[in-house]
């Protein structure tokens, strides 16, 4: 992907960068003050669009705070917590840019990494971070290992690391999927099937800054097992043919809708 200087008017912004934010109140200001830095050399315009899922704490507040400071900064607002899948889905459908990074706000995901995954998106249509190192707690990456092992085994997917939140898009892709609860952790295999190719890149990891993680094996794995069965079933519907020919119809022929 070439990186032409751009405006920074984020009126009309080339990169969104979307975060899902529910009670990240210690994350937010060091998590924006980061991707300010990571982003001041990629040579266009972006916008960071933080969707707050029904946070309890002060982060409202703050996010309110950053959107009045910097005109890049944009926030959704939930009326209460409706899920990270309903948070990613509402930040596809916000955002303005021709790319669209995703990652967490809680700084474990290194905003260093975007030029990263912008950078491979000139060789694949999506591009998913892969954890290499994982900086967690040794029951999160147990959880994440039976996870990530039961999805590609049940899926049929080769997606090492599913669960790294820090991804990149065209957003013109994801307007093409339709997204159910639980179904972000899926959006490569979702990919995939709308005939777009995905790519891997390592990335860092960090230790968790401020906060409590939200998800464990519970979560990670039991509650997932009923979307991976639908995923399975979407997939072994999925219709396959290519067209041979078409005769017909002369220059002027309408398509019947």
């Amino acid at each position: 992907m070439s990186n032409r200087p751009g405006s920074p008017n984020p009126g009309n912004p080339r990169l969104s960068v979307v975060i899902p934010v529910y009670n990240e109140e210690g994350n937010l200001e060091p998590l924006h003050e980061r991707l300010l830095a990571a982003l001041a050399g990629i040579g266009f315009s972006y916008e960071i669009l933080f969707i707050d899922d029904g946070s309890s704490d002060r982060s409202p507040e703050i996010l309110h705070e950053l959107a009045s400071s910097d005109p890049r900064v944009r926030v959704v607002t939930f009326e209460r917590n409706a899920g990270q899948t309903a948070a990613f889905d509402a930040g596809f459908r916000k955002a303005r840019g021709e790319f669209v990074v995703t990652l967490d706000a809680d700084l474990q995901n290194d905003p260093a990494d975007i030029p990263k995954i912008l950078d491979a998106m000139k060789d694949a249509d999506a591009v998913c971070g892969w954890r290499v190192k994982r900086m967690d707690s040794v029951v999160r990456r147990f959880s994440s290992k039976i996870a990530n092992g039961v999805r590609n085994a049940l899926s049929q997917e080769t997606i090492r690391d599913t669960g790294c939140s820090l991804k990149g898009f065209r957003r013109a892709h994801l307007e093409r999927l339709k997204l159910y609860n639980g179904l972000h952790r899926f959006l490569p295999t979702l990919l995939k099937m709308e005939g777009f190719t995905v790519m891997e890149v390592p990335v860092n990891h960090l230790p968790r800054h401020a906060g409590d993680s939200k998800y464990g094996i519970g979560n990670r794995v039991f509650r997932s097992f009923h979307d991976l069965l639908a995923i399975r079933w979407m997939k072994s519907r999925l219709l396959r043919y290519r067209i041979k020919s078409e005769e017909g119809g002369g220059p002027d022929r309408q398509t019947r809708s």
